[in-house]
């Protein structure tokens, strides 16, 4: 089961349940140590990412505002939360079967990746069914997948502006989220959090870690060619209160934090 081929595959699944559980068979059956074909030029499948007919896909701001103080806006938001892991668990698949020529270790990385991403959903989705709701009930925006079609020629570009900076918000967004729910009364969603923020510290690394490689390899400059990339793809313009002792975990420099501003 060579990776990069199987990471289409997964891909192009449709059924969350099934694309999440396959995920994580994967990984775990591989052990991380499925071969890897680095050179080949893999053709896409017809449709990707695979996903299916629901949630919904609307402007980001056709999504209304969520609060965990009443039980429908409590399933809203995990609803939110678990469509983000579903997207995650696409980007990390992406990463492993369109970019040929990086060493075996990005391949390796993003495999692990998705299959934590895989696991966060699961735990979302196996959360939300005891609130009476499924994935797919609520609306939701494509933001995420948006900027991977972006940046699908582009590497580099795919790891400064998905990593690095969208995933990165999650570690911005988390704490608030979380005490929210810890006034809520909902533990489970709260234990839920701390495993997706301890993780995605973790993936967010992985980001910049190859984003500094890829600079590296190609004589960029890594702080002036994100600004470029940035301003190339339209990536969002990142609003405090920032998680500045979570990003210093996840790699980013003491530079980087301070041009994030207040």
């Amino acid at each position: 089961m060579e990776l990069r081929r199987e990471a289409l595959r997964l891909l192009a699944l449709a059924d969350p349940a099934q694309k999440a559980a396959a995920t994580r068979a994967w990984f775990g059956s591989t052990g991380g140590a499925a071969p890897v074909d680095v050179a080949a030029l893999l053709p896409p499948a017809a449709v990707l990412p695979g996903r299916p007919p629901h949630p919904r896909l609307v402007e980001p701001a056709q999504v209304p505002r969520r609060t965990p103080f009443t039980a429908a806006g409590r399933a809203a938001l995990l609803h939110a939360v678990a469509h983000i892991e579903f997207n995650a668990i696409n980007l990390a698949l992406d990463a492993v079967w369109r970019f040929a020529g990086l060493p075996e270790a990005y391949y390796r990385d993003w495999q692990r990746v998705a299959a934590e991403e895989a696991l966060h959903f699961t735990l979302v989705a196996e959360h939300l069914a005891t609130l009476g709701h499924a994935y797919g009930d609520f609306d939701a925006h494509d933001g995420l997948w948006a900027m991977c079609e972006k940046t699908a020629c582009d590497v580099v570009a795919r790891m400064a502006l998905v990593p690095r900076t969208l995933e990165a918000r999650g570690l911005d967004a988390t704490p608030p989220m979380r005490a929210k729910f810890a006034r809520a009364g909902d533990a489970r969603a709260v234990e839920i959090l701390d495993i997706i923020l301890r993780d995605e510290i973790g993936h967010v690394a992985v980001g910049n870690r190859w984003y500094r490689w890829l600079c590296a390899r190609e004589g960029l400059d890594p702080a002036a060619h994100y600004a470029l990339l940035a301003a190339r793809h339209g990536a969002p313009r990142l609003k405090g209160p920032f998680n500045l002792e979570a990003r210093r975990a996840a790699g980013f420099s003491d530079e980087e934090l301070r041009e994030l501003g207040p």
